[in-house]
């Protein structure tokens, strides 16, 4: 279990943008956990015997395929720094801010069936009971 997304101060303060970063990480971390398959075709036992040893493999169809089964970060900017500086500079930081002020100017989420509502409402009015708490209903 990952705890604490988006949590500052030992949970005192909140930050979407930390939020945004840290799901990322727990998607890498994820992904990672998952293992990672070894058989013919991830070893490119084909492509290894069709271009021999001390040959390049970069180009290779299968390389090319490989990558993009992997973990791709959205936020963590993995270029030269260079072509990062001609890009804006931008931190993670700066970038899961943006993803979270996007999503919360963007995201509708689908609302919960009439059921679960009633459920809920059902616990909420039978906690303020208990407690000796005017139901809000």
């Amino acid at each position: 279990m990952i705890y604490g997304l988006g949590m500052l101060e030992s949970g005192i303060t909140f930050d979407y943008g930390q939020l945004v970063l840290d799901c990322e990480m727990a998607r890498m971390i994820k992904f990672t956990v998952q293992g990672i398959p070894v058989n013919d075709t991830t070893l490119a036992l084909d492509a290894i015997r069709e271009i021999g040893p001390g040959r390049d493999f970069l180009m290779h169809e299968t390389t090319f395929t490989g990558m993009r089964n992997q973990s791709q970060a959205e936020l963590f900017d993995r270029k030269m720094r260079s072509d990062w500086e001609a890009a804006g500079a931008t931190s993670a930081y700066d970038r899961a801010l943006e993803k979270a002020r996007w999503i919360l100017a963007h995201h509708r989420p689908e609302p919960l069936p009439d059921t679960v509502l009633t459920k809920i409402r059902r616990i909420v009015v039978q906690a303020e009971t208990e407690m000796g708490i005017e139901p809000s209903i």
